[in-house]
């Protein structure tokens, strides 16, 4: 089927002239045959959006398939047609449709108008047409040529664009869009200020340049969403980015992932992936914060109950203890003050004069090279080798928590724990002192390996808690008197 006509041996319409149509066309109805003709008429037939042409008299010269697809009307049937009255357009409003669609050629550029067809079924159907006219080799003019496409299908690629320049420009997303080849080629506002760079820096670069850590991970998921498609859910990346001084911040993005595949191919045809994420850390952190509040609210209140229904003192410090250490530390040391505790007031005072030097006696630990529940310890009476300045006899003289950590680059020798009296494995401490009746009973100190993070001051607060509730239970166990052996 030809998209383009220069004559036709149709009879008349019921709205044609009886004789002469195509003689009144003039020479500008169609294109002269030839490979010319050909070529025009291919190209017509394959462009996406409809259109057709008119000469100087309004009489159709051209109509292509995709005019066709949208009304129903074949080339055969348009083509040689004066107007669109009768056919195409009711009656009524045919000299209406018919002059605004032909003053294209009276003035310079291009008019838009949006009028009511008729399909060949005869259903109406609101297009919206993009017409302008067209000059003759004397500069005269020779017709108009009208584009038009249904109004619905416009609005859908206008608000299709017009989002895309909304989230490019500056939405509460980070938007980026990465090639094949997983470089970004284009980055909004919001997704540069999360990454820390400008919009043009990062195009084109590898994403490790700018993620530190996790970009193994970010990288796995837009290569799945290449293989495989968009997984169904978002996910939670947590990333480690690089900042302009040099330093490092750690992320959490809440992403989505779109594959981008090409509408002009038959066949879907990759061009990338839509990375879509937000910075949700905060939340995550206080989250997290909040959960650990509650875990250990009601490790402690477990313990409670736990160290209520042990008949032994010693035992109900060990069973609170226990409970203290799940998720908070790898083993903890309990050392009791050797002879009657005086009666320290905080920030180091004392109600009896200056003190003697403080000796501390391991009555309880738990296993040293793995994990297990505190056990009392044997000792003997004999006071553990605190050097001076340790940090157990450092909380002991503030009667309050010490924090410490190996040096770095120590964490991998036991030097440092081993000269403490500590766990090998040992590299970071919190020590808390045992307070009852006004009197400093002993230091309770918890230890961490490696694969966990130092001691802060909520950790400090957790701990204190723990210790208090032991102290009563071992201030009892003074006061009541050992059974005879």
């Amino acid at each position: 089927m030809s998209a383009s006509r220069s004559e036709t041996t149709r009879p008349p319409g019921p709205d044609e002239p009886e004789s002469g149509a195509a003689e009144a066309a003039g020479p500008e109805s169609g294109p002269v045959g030839g490979p010319g003709a050909d070529l025009l008429a291919a190209l017509l037939d394959g462009m996406d959006a409809a259109l057709c042409a008119f000469d100087a008299h309004g009489v159709v010269t051209h109509w292509n398939r995709e005019a066709e697809r949208i009304l129903g009307w074949s080339a055969d049937e348009a083509v040689g047609r004066r107007g669109f009255a009768g056919w195409a357009v009711r009656s009524a409003d045919a000299d209406e449709v018919h002059g605004r669609l032909m003053s294209a050629m009276d003035v310079p550029g291009r008019l838009v108008h949006e009028f009511a067809l008729l399909r060949k079924d005869g259903s109406r159907l609101l297009v919206r047409t993009q017409s302008a006219g067209v000059r003759g080799a004397d500069g005269g003019p020779a017709g108009v040529y009208c584009a038009f496409s249904e109004v619905h299908a416009q609005i859908d690629l206008e608000r299709s664009i017009a989002l895309s320049e909304a989230l490019f420009d500056d939405a509460v997303w980070g938007v980026v869009l990465v090639d094949v080849d997983l470089r970004p080629t284009v980055v909004n506002g919001h997704a540069a200020r999360a990454l820390g760079s400008g919009r043009t820096a990062l195009l084109g670069r590898p994403l490790g340049e700018t993620v530190v850590q996790g970009v193994e991970e970010l990288e796995g998921a837009l290569q799945h969403v290449l293989a495989e498609g968009a997984p169904r859910a978002l996910a939670e990346l947590w990333v480690t980015l690089r900042t302009a001084d040099g330093g490092e911040r750690r992320r959490c993005w809440r992403s989505g992932f779109l594959r981008l595949a090409s509408p002009l191919a038959e066949e879907p045809v990759p061009l990338g992936v839509g990375w879509l994420f937000q910075d949700v850390t905060e939340a995550k952190i206080a989250a997290q914060e909040a959960d650990k509040l509650r875990f250990r609210s009601s490790q402690l209140h477990r313990a409670g109950r736990a160290a209520g229904e042990c008949e032994s003192p010693m035992e109900a410090a060990t069973v609170c203890l226990d409970f203290a250490l799940v998720g908070f530390a790898d083993h903890a040391l309990i050392d009791l003050v050797l002879g009657e505790p005086a009666a320290v007031t905080p920030y180091g005072g004392t109600s009896t004069g200056d003190l003697p030097p403080t000796r501390l006696v391991r009555v309880a630990a738990t296993p040293g090279g793995s994990v297990g529940p505190c056990l009392p310890v044997t000792a003997g009476g004999i006071p553990v080798r605190y050097r001076e300045g340790h940090p157990a006899l450092q909380a002991v003289a503030r009667t309050g928590s010490v924090r410490a950590s190996a040096p770095s680059g120590a964490s991998t020798t036991p030097t440092w724990s081993v000269s403490r009296q500590w766990p090998p494995d040992s590299v970071h401490a919190l020590c808390t002192v045992l307070r009852s009746r006004g009197r400093t009973l002993g230091v309770v100190t918890f230890l961490r390996g490696a694969s966990r993070p130092p001691f802060e001051r909520p950790d400090a607060v957790y701990a204190e808690d723990a210790t208090a509730r032991m102290a009563a239970s071992l201030d009892l166990l003074r006061a009541v008197p050992r059974p005879e052996a």
